[in-house]
């Protein structure tokens, strides 16, 4: 038995040891490939097990994957992967399996499909909703080029809800592109999928859709499915004919979200990206929970829930992420006040303008690296009218492992050029609890709150409520000659910082406010130190720095200013810890700044 457990293993590990890239794929038979499928699977779920990363939806296309590359001669004909969280399976058989367990690491592979690493990586994602619309430009270019290489695109059923999606397949339609969407249809993104097109899909695979119905091919596309993506014969029998058919194209495929691990299929939203667990089980590997500070997102979604109890004209709006951002606690207290749009930033801003018209008061919940998908509406839509949207931007500043598409570094840049909008930054949950009591008891205008992406410092965060003074800077720490000046949850480097030095050596003043800045605070510190240093978890160009030293230029105060942040360059993946080391904004970079000017 022995031995022919070893013999297996063997032979197991000879065939994904044979595929270097597609081409060696192509090499196997067809009957050979559901062998690779297995052991693919099996590799993914042994690297992420102790790497972490995005698992269930990878597991999920596995026999998509290899049929892909097994059909079409990659990277000649041209392949794009929504989102990027399903190409795991993907980078894995196009050169990169030797280098897969660095995924994510600072200096290893990127977590998303990325241009520079890998030529069959044909296009950058991260964000939803692009794949259609980048592929449709690749084969609109190809026809100029009067190439008949085939561009397919790779899109979830979430993500092709989205408005951009939309957009793609309604050019596409009126071209003759050769263009192949796929739709990998798991009823799921992050969170289970919402809408009237979600419901129009389970229709479709119920077969209680009739043809004449098809919203797809009233949009021009050649349709055909929905086909059981994990049944690698049925994949190449229609990949092959649809390879056959002119212009744009629409397969319905039907797959299962964490396909191979029992329990990544039964808790698709908690193994979409579950961190560390046992592969031999599928068991979530224990964290010690006790005596820890809250993470942000729970500060929110609870202390919302408390507001919402008092004032019955609170509600909650996010664009598909009602668990990351915790608006699910005020989805289960107050199920008609809270409204879960999908993957539509744009939507969801200008719904939460069209409520606040009406006298309501909206939390609109949005990652702060999506949020720059709405940027439009929150100008025309929000603050040109003056209207009292409370923005809350969650995972703002160096989020980590999920890189340069994900990192919230852009907020304090490009939301403080915006009329009539209020920026502000807590410190520790405590001040987040604070200002969303403020934001509801009275209108700020336009108000955006960021923070954050996990936990805070505080465990005894839930205190009486208080309102914070609208524009006013705090001192944490007095000093002499040099003040630091920091706005947000980066300020606790800053009291780590300065933890190691005498008291009196430098000042430390927090700028909740990053707009309206407290001017009178600034009029204080320019008079009285030899040196200024800003610190945050933003850009450096436009952000909070930028605004103290245009407020010294204005003055005419001459005294140095150091700006810290976030260099104008992007940021790829690494741990938070050392992503703000790289960046100069940890503790002992901070430490070190201030050693050099002493």
């Amino acid at each position: 038995m022995y031995t022919l457990s070893v013999y297996i293993c063997t032979m197991s590990e000879k065939l994904l040891d044979r595929i270097k890239f597609p081409s060696d794929l192509r090499k196997f038979t067809e009957a050979e490939v559901p062998l690779v499928a297995a052991e693919l699977r099996d590799f993914i779920i042994d690297i992420v097990s102790v790497k972490e990363g995005h698992l269930g939806a990878s597991l999920g296309v596995v026999e998509l994957t290899l049929a892909l590359h097994y059909i079409f001669n990659t990277p000649e004909d041209l392949l794009v992967w929504d989102v990027g969280h399903q190409a795991y399976g993907h980078k894995i058989l196009t050169g990169r399996r030797e280098h897969f367990s660095t995924n994510r690491q600072l200096g290893g592979i990127s977590g998303f499909p990325k241009r520079a690493e890998s030529e069959y990586d044909t296009f950058g994602t991260g964000h939803s909703s692009t794949a259609i619309s980048a592929a449709l430009g690749m084969a609109l270019a190809s026809k100029l080029e009067r190439s008949s290489r085939h561009h397919i695109a790779v899109v979830g059923d979430a993500s092709i809800a989205s408005g951009m999606a939309f957009e793609g397949l309604n050019h596409a339609g009126v071209t003759d592109a050769n263009l192949l969407v796929i739709l990998n249809d798991n009823s799921i993104g992050i969170d289970p999928s919402v809408g009237a097109l979600k419901n129009y899909l389970t229709s479709v695979k119920n077969g209680r859709n009739a043809k004449q119905n098809n919203i797809i091919e009233s949009l021009n596309f050649s349709y055909s499915g929905p086909i059981d993506g994990h049944d690698f014969p049925a994949l190449l029998r229609e990949l092959r004919r649809l390879r056959q058919v002119s212009g744009p194209k629409f397969l319905h495929v039907i797959t299962t979200k964490g396909k191979g691990l029992a329990q990544a299929e039964q808790d698709q939203v908690l193994y979409h990206a579950p961190g560390k667990f046992d592969k031999h089980t599928g068991n979530l590997l224990p964290k010690t929970e006790v005596d820890l500070p809250p993470k942000f997102q729970d500060v929110f979604g609870k202390t919302l829930v408390e507001l919402a109890r008092v004032n019955p004209k609170i509600v909650g709006i996010t664009p598909a992420m009602p668990t990351g951002c915790s608006m699910t606690y005020l989805m289960e207290a107050f199920p008609d006040r809270a409204f879960d749009v999908g993957i539509a930033e744009q939507h969801a801003v200008t719904l939460a303008a069209g409520m606040s018209t009406r006298g309501f008061v909206v939390f609109c919940n949005i990652y702060s690296t999506f949020a720059q998908r709405a940027y439009d509406q929150i100008i025309h839509d929000v603050a040109l009218q003056q209207l009292p949207v409370i923005f809350c931007l969650d995972r703002a500043g160096l989020v980590g492992e999920d890189g340069a598409t994900h990192h919230g570094i852009f907020d304090l840049a490009y939301l403080r050029c915006i009329p009539n909008m209020t920026l502000f930054a807590p410190l520790d949950e405590v001040e987040l609890r604070q200002m969303l009591y403020t934001a509801q008891l009275r209108s700020c205008g336009p108000l955006a709150i960021r923070y954050p992406r996990g936990r805070g410092v505080t465990l005894n965060w839930e205190q009486p409520f208080s309102e914070i003074p609208l524009g006013k800077a705090r001192k944490l720490r007095e000093g002499q000659q040099i003040a630091v000046l920091s706005t947000g949850f980066i300020g606790q480097e800053v009291i780590s910082a300065l933890n190691g030095f005498p008291y009196g050596v430098a000042a430390h003043f927090h700028f909740g406010f990053v707009k309206p800045l407290d001017e009178e605070a600034l009029h204080t510190i320019f008079r009285n130190f030899n040196h200024v240093i800003t610190v945050e978890d933003g850009v450096i160009a436009g952000g909070f720095g930028s605004a103290v030293a245009e407020f010294a230029t204005a003055h005419r105060y001459t005294i140095p200013i150091d700006r810290l942040g976030i260099p104008d360059t992007f940021i790829e993946h690494g741990t938070v810890a050392e992503l703000r080391d790289l960046c100069g904004i940890s503790a002992s970079a901070i430490a070190q700044k201030l050693s050099q000017l002493i």
